[in-house]
């Protein structure tokens, strides 16, 4: 298995475990995980992102970035196949006694700000 490949699965799986956890994914995890980690055109990424999650989130707005050649199916199972393990061990810590509603806002305010420090002031 190619490197490029492992990196797409960490993606998925990171994305289904911050899914599980905090109800987001793609915009938030695995299209600037893409554009930043992997140096995907941001479009090609969303169109990506969008095709991962096609059933049903995604369908009709993948299907246009494929019509214009802006996504990857293979690149779109692959992080497919990560969300489906990522969101389950997401929801299972998540849910744990040990982890309460305020430690889940501490911890997704945490991760929205690193995406977004890293979105303004590195390529």
């Amino acid at each position: 298995m190619s490197t490029v490949m492992v990196q797409l699965l960490l993606i998925g799986l990171v994305a289904g475990i911050a899914g599980g956890m905090f109800g987001i994914g793609g915009g938030a995890i695995m299209v600037p995980a893409m554009v930043l980690l992997l140096g995907m055109d941001q479009k090609f990424a969303t169109g990506t992102s969008l095709a991962a999650q096609i059933l049903p989130i995604g369908i009709l707005g993948a299907g246009v970035y494929y019509r214009n050649n802006s996504l990857s199916i293979r690149d779109a199972v692959l992080i497919a196949a990560g969300l489906v393990v990522g969101n389950l061990l997401g929801a299972l810590f998540a849910n744990q006694p040990f982890i309460s509603s305020e430690m889940m806002k501490k911890l997704y305010g945490l991760f929205l700000f690193g995406i977004g420090a890293r979105y303004l002031f590195y390529r």
